[in-house]
């Protein structure tokens, strides 16, 4: 595949994810102790329901395409910053599996403060993660362009 394609799917998927989990981070997480008590293991049932393809599907197109960069690498790209994008891929999803994941898995039974605050808290990390891969992303794209 042409570098600059991969490069271009994973900037795009990358700067995807940093609007999506800022969102989630500062509107849609901060909103869940709103929700009361008695809709909250539907509402979060709902949210795991309808989360997943917006973020998996991006994800995946990110990891992909950020793998394959380390064999088709544009000029403008030095390879340890596809290393250290790769890195932080590996921190995100690391994240959503040890943390997200389980955070959200004992919400599905109802509200608990302990796990909401753990969620919110602990998201940090991805949304971190994600803006830095953003703001690399967009430092080589620039040099691209130059």
């Amino acid at each position: 595949m042409n570098p600059n394609l991969l490069f271009l799917l994973n900037l795009l998927s990358t700067w995807y994810m940093v609007g999506l989990i800022w969102m989630v981070q500062i509107v849609h997480y901060n909103l869940y102790d709103r929700v009361g008590t008695d809709a909250f293991a539907h509402y979060e049932a709902e949210h795991n329901r309808l989360i997943t393809p917006i973020v998996g599907v991006p994800m995946l197109i990110e990891i992909i395409t950020a793998a394959a960069l380390l064999w088709a690498t544009p000029d403008f790209l030095p390879k340890p910053v596809v290393w250290l994008g790769l890195g932080l891929i590996l921190v995100i999803w690391l994240s959503t599996l040890a943390l997200q994941i389980p955070a959200h898995q004992k919400l599905l039974s109802g509200f608990d403060l302990a796990s909401y605050e753990r969620l919110v808290n602990s998201n940090w990390i991805r949304t971190a993660s994600w803006s830095a891969r953003g703001a690399l992303l967009a430092y080589y794209t620039s040099t691209a362009l130059r």
